[in-house]
């Protein structure tokens, strides 16, 4: 299932009964603002704190709903900037080889699986 980052925190905020406008109080966003987001017409992604707040008010994966909104988490983003030349060809040679991609993933979520399992 690939939901739009808006549609994520819709789902979420009315799962947890909240209105935009009960949600953006308690985050101190203006509603309107909050509308945008969930509609996906914000003119850029909210800031991360802003969407680490978000996923905290709604219980929702805070690392996830960062890349959801195409956002790079800052200690991801320094990571990046650290193995700047080979990350095209990481990127690269996964839209490429869709098995190379599922085994890197699954390598790469196998011990946040195996800790929530256990």
């Amino acid at each position: 299932m690939n939901q739009s980052f808006g549609q994520l925190i819709r789902e979420a905020r009315k799962d947890k009964g909240f209105s935009q406008r009960e949600l953006a109080k308690l985050m101190g966003l203006d509603f309107t603002y909050l509308s945008k987001l969930e509609n996906d017409r914000a003119d850029y992604p909210p800031k991360e704190d802003v969407i680490r707040s978000l996923a905290q008010h709604l219980d929702l994966n805070e690392e996830e709903l960062i890349f959801s909104a195409s956002r790079i988490p800052q200690r991801d983003e320094d990571f990046i900037k650290q193995n700047y030349k080979g990350m095209p060809a990481l990127f690269r040679r996964m839209q490429e080889n869709p098995d190379f991609a599922k085994r890197v993933f699954r390598e790469a979520t196998q011990p946040e699986n195996e800790e929530k399992q256990g």
